[in-house]
């Protein structure tokens, strides 16, 4: 079972377990109801208003896998998240690739994995989550967040939904590299659950400015995303940073 240590206060609950790893056990997870500079993919902030979000840092230590296979990590922590948040909303949770949790159009969680490495394998993990829950307003300049209460009126016991959702981390990433079956299985449910993976044409925005409309065809285990352009049938492989989905003419 994970453990869990409370702080009243931290900038980001990443940094602070990123200082304090080596002397932890696995499955620690840090956590705090008031993080003053939480950090998202891209250097960006996460806006979370006091008392009223999950602000977490899992520890994995020593996951039983490859590098360059690290995005089945992700793979498994995204629908960790989806599997808490769908008890409470059947339909409409989904990944955008490659890690944020959806509400249809508007984002819910933000996911920001960092690894270490010791030799030629993984360290250890350090996987930084934040899922707005009972927050009702959003100040910052985002364009798309959406709580769970936005969505179903209600208000979350956040101890509550703190444990379910680590101890789903804690089993989902609990595989290791010979499990091919296992990995497959994970694999596919999360292609399952990927945002605009419907087969249909949808629009990106490549970094030069060029949009495109295109079709994902099927994400990698080291995270490289490949879909095929509409106007040629010619597919094209994109990591990180390389390819945005535009939604509702904002890019994201």
């Amino acid at each position: 079972m994970p453990r869990y240590i409370k702080l009243s206060e931290t900038k980001s609950t990443n940094t602070y377990l990123a200082r304090m790893a080596s002397i932890l056990p696995g499955a620690t997870v840090i956590y705090t109801y008031r993080q003053t500079a939480g950090r998202g993919q891209k250097g960006n902030s996460w806006e979370s208003e006091d008392d009223k979000n999950l602000s977490f840092s899992y520890l994995l230590k020593s996951p039983a896998i490859e590098p360059c296979r690290q995005f089945f990590i992700s793979e498994a922590v995204s629908l960790a998240v989806v599997d808490m948040l769908s008890q409470y909303v059947p339909e409409g949770i989904s990944i955008k690739w490659p890690n944020d949790i959806y509400y249809r159009d508007q984002k819910i969680c933000g996911i920001l994995i960092e690894h270490t490495l010791s030799g030629s394998s993984i360290g250890h993990s350090i996987i930084g989550v934040g899922i707005n829950i009972n927050q009702e307003r959003f100040v910052s300049d985002a364009p798309n967040p959406v709580s769970l209460k936005n969505i179903t009126g209600d208000d979350y016991d956040l101890e509550r939904l703190l444990r379910e959702v680590n101890e789903r981390i804690e089993r989902l990433t609990d595989f290791s590299e010979s499990d091919e079956d296992v990995l497959k299985a994970l694999h596919e449910r999360y292609l399952s659950r990927l945002y605009r993976a419907d087969g249909e044409p949808h629009e990106w925005q490549l970094p030069t400015g060029e949009y495109f409309m295109g079709v994902i065809v099927d994400v990698h285990p080291d995270g490289l995303l490949s879909i095929r352009h509409s106007d040629t049938g010619e597919i094209g492989q994109y990591y990180f940073k390389e390819v945005k989905h535009v939604i509702n003419k904002h890019v994201l």
